[in-house]
Parts: C-alpha cells; structure tokens; sequence
C-alpha cells in the first residue's frame, strides 16, 4: 500500500481508503446499497486493515446510522491505528431540524455519530452536501466550533461547487476558522466534471481529493454486459444515482478489456490505476461489499500506470470545453507563447 498526506495537512492516509456505505444491520430502503451484513462487514474491514488501509469513510445517513456504529465495531481496538472519516447535511430524519448544515444539526449530527462510531474523535468531518439555505458563515463557524472542541481533528466537504468551495476557503482564511483540508468527489473515467472547475479551485488552495464512486457504482466492474444491466437482481438496474451514459459506459469498457488484459489487470484495476495517476487525487474510496471485489480492487495499490494505457483512456473519454472555457484565448497562439513555463499544469 502506498501513502500520501490530506491535502496541505499533515495526516498521512492510504491511497486506497474503504467505503462502509454497504453496511446494514436491517435497513431495507435501498436493497441494493444497504446489503453487507456485520460478520461480512468484520471481515472486510479486516481485510482492509491486512491490505494497509488505513483511511475509512462512512456518514451519519448510511443505512440510518447503521454504517457507522457497524464500522466503530468492526474497528475496535484498531481504531486508534486509523483515520475515520464521517459525513453530515443530508436529511436523516422526518423533522426538519435532521437537515442540513445549520448550526444546530451539524452540533447535535457530530455529538451521535461519535456515539455510534463508539470513538471520542473523529479524523475528519465533512459537509456531505452544499446547503442553499444556510449561511456559509454558520456553516463554517459551525465546523471550527467542531474542530476547536476536539471533536474533529480536520474538515472537509463533499459535492460542492467550485465557487462554494473558494468562498469558504477564503472565509476560513479571513475569519481564523479551521480550514478544508480536502473535498470528497465523485470522479472516474465516466464522470470526469470535477477536472473542469472544481479541481483548479482545489489545487489554488491546496487541497486533497478523496474519490467517491470511482467504479461509477460498478459500471466500470468489467463484471456487467448489456443484458446483465437490466436484470433487477443488479444494483445499476434498480439504483441509478449517477446520471451516466450506459451505452457509453459498457463501450468503453470493451475499449478497456484490451487494455487491462495486456497490463494484467482487471477492468475495475484499470479504472481505479488511473484515477491514481492523476496528480491531485489523494486518495480512491472502494465500495466493495464482497471479499473477492475488496480483493480486486486492492490490486491497483501499488500499480503505476504507464503513458500510453493513460494517454489512450484520456482519449477515450474526453469531452468538450463548456462556456467560459471555450471562449478562452488559445494562449498558444500569442506572441509571448515562448516565455510560458511549459511545466505550468493547465486543466481543459
């Protein structure tokens, strides 16, 4: 297993991290995502554990809280080997006051989720969604309070826009508050939005990136054909979160067999190999929730993927600028072209 820092923290995570979304001691709303059950749950966190992960996310609405008192258990004594990260803002119960990312809800959201993870700390605390409704500055303020009370150790964000994502960081800054130190987002070779605005606002700032769903809920497994994505015992059949193309999705798949095959590897190792060549990743979450798929995908630990398999799979899954990008002046073209650093990263 290979290691790297949060983003501009000192916390050194596993390049590899495990999801726990999967796990479930009875919640039946939605059957194909709350399905692994506590013996296979310590089982897989102890695989985790053997394989060197050392990074663990869950959220406080998995499965109604059940993930996260599921993985505390499965962890226990090792929890102080590992980094915990958790999740709150999504509505989590009936009443509105179980909502969002007021003040009220994130205090009394972080006081139960350090009840059910069975810890005195979590590592990181994460703003599961943006909030329309809520100051940013409560919000904020809310997660310092959080961080200075010794309930968190550092904070993040997950499935914010570019713009929310610069005026927080910039509040934080102004205001002395406790300071994002990564975003989760969800990021893979079907979805590959985040590269557009929300990465060049996190590099600015010199934030982590933590990849949720990077297998696009397993599309990109190698395990599904095009029949097989309408039988209702498949997830994809039956839980569509993402909004991907899967006629696109299971071609390029077929592009990638050959691929893989010739590295050998699988398609999910692939997929996951080159998110991990991506310089500003930090770190891909695996939502396995069966041994053998924990046992796949760790197979992309310490693998480096070389040029060309990336070259043809950035190929293969580009797209086309969106406005402003498009109206940009080819910076190519002008006069002082020459005095440019070539070195300089730029972003489609």
């Amino acid at each position: 297993m290979r290691y790297t820092l949060l983003g501009n923290t000192g916390l050194a995570v596993s390049r590899l991290a495990f999801g726990a979304m999967t796990f479930t001691s009875g919640d039946d709303r939605i059957p194909a995502v709350y399905k692994t059950q506590a013996a296979e749950a310590d089982e897989l966190v102890g695989h985790a554990l053997d394989a060197g992960i050392n990074f663990f996310d869950t959220a406080d609405v998995y499965a109604a809280g059940q993930s996260e008192e599921m993985l505390g258990q499965a962890l226990g004594a090792r929890r102080k080997d590992v980094v915990i990260a958790t999740k709150c803002g999504i509505r989590s119960g009936e009443p509105l006051a179980q909502a969002g990312l007021n003040r009220r809800h994130i205090l009394r959201s972080v006081d139960e989720s350090l009840k059910r993870l069975g810890t005195d700390w979590i590592d990181v605390y994460i703003a599961h969604v943006e909030d329309p409704y809520a100051p940013l500055e409560e919000t904020l303020e809310a997660f310092d309070q959080v961080v200075r009370s010794g309930k968190a150790r550092y904070i993040g964000f997950s499935n914010w826009p570019a713009w929310r994502i610069a005026a927080a960081l910039e509040l934080q800054k102004a205001n002395g508050w406790a300071k994002f130190s990564h975003g989760q987002m969800h990021y893979s070779l079907l979805c590959r939005d985040v590269e557009r605005e929300i990465m060049p606002a996190m590099q600015r700032y010199g934030l982590g990136l933590t990849v949720w769903s990077p297998l696009s809920f397993g599309l990109l497994s190698g395990k599904y054909d095009r029949a097989a994505l309408e039988d209702p015992a498949n997830r994809l059949a039956t839980f569509r979160l993402l909004p991907v193309d899967t006629d696109k999705g299971m071609a390029l798949v077929d592009l990638m067999r050959p691929l893989a095959d010739a590295r050998g590897l699988s398609v999910a190792q692939l997929a996951i190999a080159w998110l991990l060549s991506r310089p500003q990743v930090t770190s891909v979450l695996l939502g396995a929730s069966k041994q053998h798929q924990l046992a796949d995908n760790l197979g992309a630990a310490d693998f480096v993927l070389d040029d060309e398999a990336i070259a043809a799979l950035d190929a293969a899954t580009g797209y086309a600028p969106h406005y402003p990008a498009w109206f940009r002046p080819n910076l190519a073209d002008q006069p002082y072209a020459a005095a440019l650093d070539p070195d300089v990263p730029t972003w489609r």
